[in-house]
């Protein structure tokens, strides 16, 4: 079930998507459609994936229809083939044709972020590598793009700018070094907040480390230097590998003993999954 924040954030995007979709009325189903016609529809999958945005999808022709019968078949999180029913639903006819874009454009949207986390996890299989998102989100689609993540079995990194302390390499330039930047930011932050330190080389791993940081990110760096990196910390601190991380490369980088992989790609580079509506009856 998605939380209140990831429904309240659907509910303001929702607004946004029926201004610019719907404006004064929807002028091809309202002059040819009875006002009181009833329908029933269902989502059909129409190729392999994981389903995420249900509650979405629902809420979205629930404000055309408050009536509406919705019975929800496959449940975030489950796999799908083509072919498979995932929600049926009856309503007013109108409130079905009206609001099957929308819904469509995040069912498919979400479902396609789930179903990409989902094959990135496949590639870790046997590792205790935890495949996590980014900030590299659709704007405005956080909340939701982070939970089709969720769905999809992987897991969330940080979910803003101000939850967790992530000094890159432009704070470490400005700030005169990695230890200058770490003891600056402890003077200025409760401990309870992790601090990550982004590092090209073995160098700034090992300065890193000094600083008993929480996580050293491993960017862009070479399968080989990274096992290099894994073996300098040893596990005193938990070690991120992030750049450039495709699907077939997460398995290679999992192996060299990283606990995190970060993949920009489950969200900002989405497959929308192929999803259609069937009017049944």
């Amino acid at each position: 079930m998605m939380d209140q924040k990831t429904l309240k954030s659907a509910e303001v995007l929702f607004d946004l998507a029926y201004a610019e979709d719907i404006g004064d009325g929807d002028i091809t189903t309202n002059n040819l459609i009875d006002p009181n016609q009833g329908k029933t529809a269902q989502l059909v999958a129409k190729e392999k994936g994981v389903i995420a945005g249900l509650q979405v999808a629902e809420m979205v022709f629930r404000k055309f229809d408050k009536n509406l019968e919705w019975n929800e078949l496959l449940p975030d999180g489950s796999k799908v083939k083509p072919g498979d029913v995932i929600a049926e639903f009856k309503g007013n006819y109108r409130a079905l044709l009206t609001g099957e874009r929308k819904a469509l454009n995040f069912l498919q949207r979400l479902s396609g972020i789930a179903t990409y986390a989902n094959l990135c996890m496949k590639e870790i299989e046997g590792t205790k590598v935890e495949i996590l998102d980014t900030r590299k989100t659709l704007p405005g689609y956080r909340h939701l793009d982070k939970y089709a993540v969720r769905m999809g079995g992987a897991s969330n990194h940080r979910f803003g700018l101000y939850d967790m302390v992530m000094i890159k390499d432009n704070h470490i330039q400005v700030a005169g070094g990695i230890t200058a930047a770490v003891n600056a930011i402890r003077k200025r932050v409760p401990k309870s907040i992790k601090i990550e330190v982004e590092t090209s080389n073995i160098e700034q791993v090992k300065e890193a480390l000094a600083a008993e940081v929480d996580i050293i990110m491993l960017d862009n760096m070479s399968s080989s230097l990274m096992k290099e990196c894994v073996d300098i910390v040893n596990g005193r601190c938990k070690i991120e590998a992030s750049g450039n991380m495709t699907q077939k490369r997460i398995k290679k980088v999992a192996h060299t003993g990283v606990d995190y992989i970060s993949i920009g790609a489950l969200t900002h580079s989405v497959k929308a999954l192929d999803i259609s509506q069937r009017i049944i009856d």
